[in-house]
């Protein structure tokens, strides 16, 4: 019953998180952004997790972890219901502000999360487990983007061509405000549904794990967690780029908005394929360290291949950076928070805040591609990322590669 539980808070995150990337496309059309302005929706979503884990940390120790995930659930449904109401106005900065707080109540679920289903078993099976969470995850992450894009953006394309062409200020406005609008519903909607489920967390029979440790004297930042945080920082970035970016980089091409808008689950249908694969190798045929080491690899080789290749092959690459994702994370928290003890909560707290990678990663992805160019742009974030993660796999996994 936890696992079932737990699984459906993970289905609920990937919902709201993976929504970014469809995002993106949507604001730079609806508020006529550019890359740079649009790119805000990843930066203040992720920097969220840099500015609230720990107080988030301290108040999951204060109520428990069912209280926690209940609370962190109301907080997302009010600021999802902001931020549909500030888009639909246009009220860009609102929007922000509004998403800044979904942000932070998913920060609140995430502190208080994935230690849970890390310490629901052994540790040897914990890249499992969280694999599970991560199809989840996963597969409201392929259905939030195609909702999105047929719900609200189904038309993205000609509203564009129609907001150029319009005769005057007034006319274009218009357009853009109806378009923005469609996004009001679905968004209230999201909110309804996060409320209804933290009423049933507060009802459910969900157990609570021991949250002592939090503020306890004694913690020390160990080169295991210094380097788990480091790692952390550098994947969540590559993932959040591979998943939200995957559209802008197609747009380099010149593919079509009506295409690249559906480009996000992509990604994310690779990682979910990903998911499936680790739980049949992990830990029957690979250790959790084993197959860390054997994901990096494979994304070094995709970002290269995206590099050397042009048009539809380059997105199929980037695409497939999910998959090369996907074990990642399932090995590395785990790792990190090992020998943590009393202070795992605290240690949790610390690599949700490195989740702030999304945040960075993406900006400097629009920031310099301006000058190198998108594609080495993307190649040489992702290499350089995944190298850091590689690092820590050869330096702190319980076996030699």
């Amino acid at each position: 019953m936890p696992l079932i539980a737990t699984a459906a808070l993970f289905f609920l995150i990937g919902f709201v998180t993976w929504l970014n990337g469809p995002l993106i496309s949507f604001v730079r059309v609806a508020f006529s952004l550019s890359d740079i302005e649009a790119f805000l929706i990843p930066l203040v979503f992720y920097l969220s997790y840099l500015l609230f884990a720990l107080p988030a940390g301290k108040l999951a120790q204060r109520t428990g972890l069912k209280r926690g995930f209940a609370i962190a659930l109301a907080i997302m449904g009010i600021g999802g219901a902001f931020f549909g109401q500030f888009i639909a106005c246009r009220f860009y900065p609102g929007a922000l502000g509004a998403l800044m707080v979904l942000g932070a109540g998913l920060t609140l679920l995430q502190v208080s999360v994935n230690p849970y289903i890390s310490l629901l078993g052994p540790h040897d099976r914990a890249a499992q487990r969280i694999a599970i969470m991560g199809l989840c995850n996963k597969f409201a992450g392929i259905l939030a983007p195609i909702v999105l894009a047929t719900v609200v953006m189904h038309d993205i394309g000609n509203v564009a061509v129609h907001a150029a062409q319009a005769a005057t200020p007034a006319e274009r406005d218009a357009i853009l405000g109806s378009f923005a609008q469609g996004i009001y519903w679905p968004y209230l909607s999201m909110a309804l549904v996060l409320v209804i489920a933290a009423g049933i967390v507060m009802l459910s029979p969900l157990p609570d794990f021991g949250t002592g440790g939090l503020t306890e004297a004694g913690f020390s930042f160990t080169p295991r967690l210094c380097g788990g945080i480091l790692a952390t920082f550098a994947y969540v970035g590559i993932e959040v780029l591979a998943g939200d970016a995957i559209g802008t980089y197609g747009q380099g091409f010149g593919l079509p908005l009506d295409e690249t808008r559906f480009f996000t689950a992509f990604t994310l249908a690779a990682m979910m394929l990903g998911y499936g694969v680790g739980l049949l190798v992990v830990p029957r045929f690979l250790s959790q360290e084993r197959c860390m080491f054997l994901s990096c690899s494979l994304g070094i080789l995709l970002s290269i291949t995206a590099f050397c290749t042009q048009g539809y092959v380059s997105v199929l690459c980037v695409a497939l950076l999910g998959l090369a994702n996907a074990m990642i994370m399932p090995a590395l928290f785990p790792m990190a928070i090992r020998h943590a003890g009393s202070h795992t909560p605290v240690a949790s707290a610390l690599l949700v805040m490195a989740f702030s990678g999304g945040a960075f990663t993406p900006q400097i992805f629009v920031f310099l591609k301006s000058y190198i160019g998108f594609q080495a742009t993307f190649a040489g974030l992702a290499v350089l990322s995944y190298g850091v993660v590689l690092s820590y796999a050869h330096r702190f996994a319980d076996e030699t590669f």
